[in-house]
């Protein structure tokens, strides 16, 4: 998967962490209503998928996922999506 890197107006790279990582897993954990196909979920998924682990995203247990992050979700084995309770 080839992500194109965004710069800061500084032209510095843009990067994020995840929230927590484990030896086989990765945490995105977000608390929203509706959550989006972000540049942040897709530069976690790029981590993950060259580290061989999987990218779980944390919801609360009403929200939504948008359509895009959807497919994305169905398109990649190392992405999963978690909602609580």
């Amino acid at each position: 998967m080839a992500v194109a890197i965004r710069y800061t107006r500084n032209n510095i790279a843009r990067g994020c962490h995840p929230d927590v990582v484990t030896d086989d897993r990765c945490y995105l954990i977000k608390n929203v209503p509706l959550m989006r196909l972000t540049y942040q979920v897709r530069l976690l998924t790029h981590l993950a998928e060259s580290r061989a682990v999987m990218l779980v995203i944390r919801l609360p247990a009403g929200s939504r996922l948008s359509r895009d992050l959807r497919r994305f979700v169905r398109g990649h084995r190392l992405v999963r999506v978690e909602r609580g309770g």
